[in-house]
């Protein structure tokens, strides 16, 4: 992204029912510096076709049941997955409870797939509702997003 007029752009596009990954989602987004054109989307907001006009798109999920992709979450996933753009950098973060054996299995499940058919930079997984503490973790990811974007994290 060599173009000092450009300003690469970013969807963060999530699903949330206890409002642990929608606040996750706000935070990360409140990491990225000016450089880049960040967009927060609820799943339900997030038109599929708009995959193709973001540089970097990252998924934001809770985890149902033995460590399922939510149902809201399967189109996003199979457009990510059929989307074959290699070039797309992508991260997989979410909430869950280690007190379930399959501990944030969605992330889990995007990661894999977004490692095959994406540039994937990062996961991370946040232990239910985002604390303090995790505020390095959310701007640690936003630098290593950024630094795919050859753009320096301020």
């Amino acid at each position: 992204m060599d173009s000092t007029n450009y300003r690469p752009r970013i969807a963060i596009v999530y699903t949330s029912v206890t409002g642990n990954t929608e606040e996750l989602s706000r935070i990360i987004g409140s990491c990225f510096s000016d450089e880049v054109n960040v967009s927060l989307f609820r799943i339900a907001e997030f038109p599929l076709s708009w995959l193709c006009s973001y540089d970097a798109v990252m998924v934001g999920t809770y985890t149902w049941g033995n460590g399922n992709v939510p149902t809201e979450m399967h189109s996003l996933y199979s457009a990510l997955e059929t989307a074959a753009r290699k070039e797309l950098i992508t991260a997989a973060f979410g909430t869950g409870d280690s007190f379930y054996p399959d501990y944030c299995g969605a992330v889990d499940r995007f990661r894999d797939m977004l490692h095959v058919r994406t540039d994937l930079a990062v996961t991370l997984k946040v232990e239910l509702m985002p604390q303090e503490r995790d505020w390095d973790r959310c701007r640690k990811l936003a630098e290593l997003i950024l630094a795919r974007l050859k753009i320096n994290a301020q």
